[in-house]
């Protein structure tokens, strides 16, 4: 009876190993701005490179999770990108400042373009922003730059490609 108990686990685990690894249905490309390198070292480097990584990424899984765009490539560039909260490098060169308690409208503006399966070109033009203090919900420093990608995100999985 151990020997059943060893080898369930052990089949399951081969079993997941040997599925193939399918490639991602849609490539996407992110690359900085000018606007948003001129800024970059105010910001911190290394968050404003997790953000386009995490643009990447969340275009990238709501495509696949969604079924669309498959064998297009996504190339977007991010233009313009505001923390709702002091990012870390922020509160190292103003000391004053509250993690916390210091809020601001956040948001990010993409650009870019789709090259369909087709061979078709579809300019994307996005833009989000809070419009108010009020707005500003959660309390991750990108929150509604994070909001702006979910939402790029799901319009280009509806097809609609320019929304400003």
């Amino acid at each position: 009876m151990r020997r059943l108990a060893f080898l369930a686990p052990l089949a399951a685990v081969l079993a997941v190993a040997a599925t193939p690894v399918l490639a991602d249905p849609v490539a996407v490309n992110v690359t900085i701005g000018p606007e948003v390198l001129e800024h970059a070292d105010e910001l911190g480097r290394r968050e404003v490179q997790q953000q386009a990584s995490r643009l990447a990424d969340v275009v990238r899984r709501t495509l696949v999770r969604r079924g669309a765009l498959n064998g297009a490539e996504v190339n977007l560039t991010l233009t313009d990108l505001k923390p709702n909260r002091p990012t870390m490098q922020q509160m190292v060169d103003r000391p004053g400042l509250d993690g916390i308690r210091s809020v601001s409208i956040g948001g990010a503006t993409i650009s870019g373009h789709v090259t369909t399966a087709d061979g078709l070109i579809h300019p994307v033009e996005y833009d989000w922003y809070s419009t108010s203090i009020a707005e500003v919900r959660g309390f991750t420093a990108w929150q509604d730059a994070d909001r702006a990608y979910r939402r790029l995100a799901a319009n280009l999985a509806d097809g609609r490609y320019v929304t400003r």
